[in-house]
C-alpha cells in the first residue's frame, strides 16, 4: 500500500516514480542473466570477467598493519580529514612513483573514504544549478550523476577508437565551456583500458586555463602499467597544480577495494573545498586504514607485482580473442580490455548492440562481461578472474578459448 512517502521523496531520485520504474539497468541485467545461466547449466561454473574488482587479498604486511594499530587506544576515535602521517606518506608515494615533486602534504593532499565518494564532493564543491560538468563516456558516472543532483548538466565527451580513446577538447562548444566548471579525466581509463600521453595532459592544462576549468583525473589505475609504461601522474606537469587535481586510490593498485582508501592530491584551493564538503559529509576513515594505507604506499613493490599478474593475464586473454576473429589489442595500463563486438555468429543470432552481445556470452557461455554502447558497442573484459596460479589462469582462459570455439563469429 502507497503512503505519504511516496510524495516526499527526492526529484532527483525518481520522486513519486521512485521505484516504479519497469526499465532493467545494466548491471541487474547482467546479475539476472547470470542468475538464469548458472541455473540452466548447474553442471559449468561462471567465469565472471565482468567485476571491476582484484581477485587478491591485500598484502599480508597491510593486513597485519591494520591489526596492530585496531589494536591501539589512540586510534579509536574520529579521524575527520585524516591523519598527518597518511598525507606525509601520500606525497612521498607520489614523488617516488611518479615524479610529482614539491606535493605539501598538509595543504594540497586529503584523505577520502574512496574515491567514488571523492569524486561525488568535488561536484558539490564547484557545482551551482545550470553549471556544467564535462565527462568522458563511457566512464564511471559519479561525479556527472552528482553534478545533475545539484541542478547542474553534464556535457559529454565520446571516447572513440578513432581517437585513442582521448576525448576532443577543440569539439567543445562555445557556449557549454562559457557554463563549464569541471573536466572529468580517468586515465588509464575504464572502460577501455587507454592510457594518455603526456601530450595530451599538456594540452588538457592549457585548455583549462584558457577556459577557466578545475580538471579531475581519476587515477584509480594509474599505477598498473606494463610493457614499459611506467606510472604517470599529470601533476608531473608544469602548470598541472594550477588546474587541478589527481584522485589517488588504494583499492586497485593494492587489492584493498573494501577498504575504501583513497587520497585527493594537487591545487591547494581545490583540496581545500574538497576537505570542506568532505568534513560535512563523514568524520573520515578508520585511522588504523589509514596507517595500513601508509605501509601499502611505502611498499610500491606490491603493486608492481600486481601488474605483472594482470599483464600476463592481458597477454594471454589477448591471444585466444584474436584465435577466435576478435581484434582485440592490449592495453599499456589497466585490468580492462574492451573489444568490438562481432555482428553475430555465422549462422545463427545477430548481434545489435553490445548489450546483445553480452547477453550471447552469459547465457550461452557462462562468461560474464560488462557492455558498452556509449560511443560504439564494445564489450570489457576484466582479467580480474578468480585464479591462485599462474597454472590456474592459463585453465581459465582455455575454457573461454573451448566454450567460445565452438561457434564462429561474423566481423
Amino acid at each position: 500500500m502507497e503512503t505519504y512517502i511516496q510524495e516526499l521523496i527526492a526529484d532527483r531520485i525518481g520522486g513519486n516514480k521512485f521505484g516504479k520504474s519497469t526499465v532493467i539497468y545494466k548491471f541487474e541485467k547482467i546479475k539476472r542473466a547470470k542468475a538464469a545461466a548458472i541455473s540452466e547449466h548447474p553442471d559449468m561454473e561462471i567465469i565472471d570477467m565482468g567485476v571491476g574488482e582484484p581477485d587478491a587479498m591485500a598484502d599480508e604486511g597491510v593486513v597485519r598493519t591494520l591489526a596492530e594499530e585496531a589494536a591501539k587506544w589512540e586510534n579509536r576515535n574520529y579521524a575527520d580529514n585524516g591523519v598527518p602521517e597518511f598525507k606525509e606518506a601520500a606525497a612521498r608515494y607520489l614523488e617516488e612513483v611518479y615524479d610529482v615533486k614539491g606535493i605539501d602534504g598538509a595543504t594540497e593532499i586529503n584523505h577520502a573514504i574512496g574515491s567514488k565518494p571523492a569524486l561525488a564532493m568535488m561536484a558539490q564543491a564547484f557545482i551551482n544549478p545550470g553549471d556544467i560538468t564535462l565527462m568522458t563516456v563511457p566512464g564511471y558516472p559519479i561525479m556527472g550523476t552528482m553534478t545533475k543532483w545539484l541542478g547542474g548538466e553534464v556535457y559529454n565527451l565520446s571516447l572513440l577508437e578513432e581517437n585513442d580513446f582521448l576525448p576532443d577538447l577543440d569539439s567543445i562548444p562555445e557556449d557549454v565551456l562559457k557554463k563549464a566548471k569541471l573536466l572529468y579525466l580517468n586515465y588509464p581509463n575504464n572502460p577501455t583500458g587507454a592510457v594518455a600521453p603526456r601530450e595530451f595532459f599538456e594540452k588538457v592544462i592549457g585548455f583549462a586555463k584558457e577556459n577557466d576549468l578545475v580538471v579531475v583525473q581519476d587515477a584509480a589505475y594509474a599505477a598498473l602499467t606494463f610493457d614499459g609504461n611506467r606510472p604517470f601522474s599529470f601533476l608531473s606537469l608544469d602548470g598541472a597544480k594550477d588546474v587541478g587535481v589527481e584522485i589517488h586510490s588504494l583499492s586497485k593498485a593494492y587489492n584493498m577495494t573494501g577498504w575504501r582508501m583513497a587520497f585527493v592530491a594537487g591545487n591547494e584551493k581545490v583540496v581545500s573545498a574538497f576537505a570542506a564538503v568532505k568534513d560535512n559529509n563523514d568524520s573520515g576513515q578508520f585511522k588504523g586504514i589509514q596507517k595500513a594505507g601508509i605501509y601499502a604506499l611505502e611498499h610500491p613493490e606490491i603493486t608492481e607485482k600486481t601488474a605483472a599478474k594482470y599483464s600476463r593475464r592481458h597477454d594471454m586473454l589477448v591471444d585466444v580473442l584474436n584465435k577466435l576473429g576478435f581484434t582485440a589489442r592490449k592495453p599499456k595500463g589497466s585490468f580492462y580490455l574492451y573489444v568490438k563486438i562481432p555482428k553475430g555468429v555465422k549462422g545463427g543470432e545477430t548481434f545489435t548492440t553490445a548489450e546483445d552481445f553480452s547477453q550471447f556470452l552469459i547465457r550461452k557461455k557462462l562468461i560474464s562481461t560488462v557492455p558498452w554502447d556509449d560511443a560504439g558497442a564494445f564489450v570489457r573484459f576484466s582479467v580480474t578472474f578468480l585464479a591462485d596460479t599462474e597454472e590456474e589462469e592459463k585453465k581459465v582462459i582455455d575454457e573461454i578459448y573451448n566454450r567460445l570455439s565452438d561457434v564462429e563469429f561474423a566481423f
